[in-house]
């Protein structure tokens, strides 16, 4: 078979044999019905050449599944992507990822000063669920392949060590937290481990990283829109609108630039995505 001696290119450079059941897997979890996915599948195969982008797979796989599929299936499958696409300054990714917490019954805001024993931090995102107070170091990577290292996981410790200590109850935590968008490197996890510090990642821990928070908390990324234009996106984040659920009106769309002939299409498009 084509594919048992097939080797992709992964985006940090890595080389692995093309699985189509991985493949299928995520057309599934993106709602793509079983004819779809036979589709999507057949494209893919027809175009698959040793050493091909994973990019260029999932770009293959996201044109069938939005001429063939419904558009929210095509959006749903392009989340990873929409994450990326709230950079490239990494600001938008701490207030989405304050929201997805949010959906998980966490109370969160972003960008808070805390002053710990030894000095004051800049924290991206500040938690707190149960009685429990958590600082988050969200760590946003532009490039798929970029992975988070031990010496962010070190930075993270020895800051959030200070805050635990911090001499007013206002400004202690009890925990830090390390998020990424991408993955971290084998030493970074061996690390937290060891130190008992959480990360989370793309995929990470398994079945509680972020793509599982973002579907389980139905918090799809504003980016996942695919009737928006890349300027319209932008104007949104730069407005602090993060959120596919936070487009409900006609008249934010239009005070946001959207043209009036297309915002039926957005609005649509928004509340079957984000059950709105």
């Amino acid at each position: 078979m084509k594919h048992a001696h097939t080797y992709i290119t992964k985006a940090d450079g890595e080389r692995e044999v093309f699985n189509p059941a991985k493949l299928e897997h995520s057309l599934q979890l993106a709602g793509a019905s079983s004819t779809a996915r036979a589709r999507v599948l057949a494209h893919v195969m027809s175009e698959l050449s040793d050493g091909m982008m994973t990019e260029d797979i999932y770009r293959h796989a996201f044109e069938v599944l939005r001429k063939e599929a419904s558009t929210p299936i095509a959006a749903r499958y392009s989340v990873k992507r929409a994450v990326f696409s709230l950079g490239p300054s990494g600001f938008p990714f701490e207030q989405f990822f304050a929201e997805v917490l949010r959906a998980h019954g966490w109370r969160s805001r972003s960008n808070v000063t805390l002053r710990g024993r030894c000095a004051s931090h800049e924290v991206d995102v500040l938690a707190e669920k149960g009685g429990k107070r958590v600082g988050i170091e969200a760590k946003f990577h532009n490039d798929p392949g970029g992975k988070t290292d031990i010496k962010d996981a070190l930075y993270v410790f020895a800051r959030y060590e200070d805050l635990k200590r911090a001499p007013t109850e206002s400004s202690r935590v009890e925990e830090g937290w390390l998020v990424t968008n991408t993955r971290f490197t084998k030493n970074a996890i061996r690390y937290a481990q060891c130190s008992g510090m959480t990360l989370i990642g793309w995929d990470y821990p398994a079945s509680h990283g972020l793509m599982a928070l973002i579907q389980q908390g139905r918090v799809h990324p504003l980016t996942c829109l695919t009737t928006l234009s890349d300027g319209e996106k932008r104007r949104l984040l730069e407005n602090k609108i993060v959120l596919c659920k936070s487009v409900t009106t006609r008249h934010l769309l239009d005070e946001y630039g959207v043209k009036p002939d297309r915002i039926p299409k957005v609005l649509e498009e928004a509340q079957q995505l984000c059950g709105i």
